[in-house]
């Protein structure tokens, strides 16, 4: 199977950047706005046709996020932000299942909104990436997930079809993105993460573990 994974939230944790918000904005529970604002920002770019790097619009949505507090970010917040997300540890269990998955003959990608030399430096700290068979940015076609061009590269990598590969990932709007553009998809529910169960076909599979999550997809996808 062609199994494409996101990276950040979904087989990353997040919550390593808490500390930083915990010492500037005196709240930990401010991390997930900062991320929707960064969200907001992606979105933008891609509809207006303005793409920009992710690092530069991480940053700008830690300022906005000062803005709105009334709290002053600095420049060493800012690289304290980049540093923190080239860190971040992977989810307990992730690495066992991604390995099982490669030892059973599945093609694993990892497609990620980050900038490719970052994915890579991400993986490689949370000693991911040698079970990927290809990192993928979506700096090489200028559109952000959700949009289609991402998961089409993906497909286009291996020279398959998108129907030929199943998305995981920890956010509804990237699963609707690849069922889009034909992929199956899978919901990996992590913590705070959350997927309206009335939106017709999709996703395919849901668990809040990724080791039963993949089990049930590679099972029932032979059925």
């Amino acid at each position: 199977m062609y199994l494409v994974f996101d990276v950040n939230e979904t087989l990353l944790d997040t919550a390593a950047l808490d500390p930083l918000f915990s010492r500037r904005f005196g709240d930990a529970a401010l991390r997930p706005m900062w991320f929707l604002t960064l969200q907001e920002a992606w979105m933008t770019t891609t509809l207006t046709d303005r793409f920009e790097p992710f690092a530069t619009l991480a940053r700008r949505a830690l300022r906005q996020l000062g803005a709105a507090r009334g709290i002053e970010v600095t420049a060493a917040d800012e690289e304290e932000l980049v540093e923190r997300v080239l860190t971040m540890p992977a989810h307990a269990g992730a690495a066992e299942t991604l390995e099982r998955l490669g030892r059973e003959g599945h093609t694993l990608t990892a497609l990620t909104n980050s900038a490719l030399d970052a994915a890579r430096d991400q993986l490689t700290q949370a000693g991911l990436i040698a079970h990927f068979d290809a990192v993928l940015s979506v700096e090489s076609v200028s559109r952000y997930k959700p949009d289609p061009a991402p998961y089409r590269h993906a497909a286009d990598h291996w020279g398959v079809t998108t129907e030929a590969m199943v998305m995981i990932a920890a956010h509804g709007w990237d699963l609707l993105g690849a069922n889009a553009a034909g992929m199956k998809t899978a919901f990996i529910a992590r913590p705070g993460k959350a997927m309206d169960s009335d939106v017709e076909g999709v996703p395919d599979w849901r668990d809040d573990d990724l080791e039963r999550l993949m089990r049930r997809v590679v099972t029932e996808s032979r059925e």
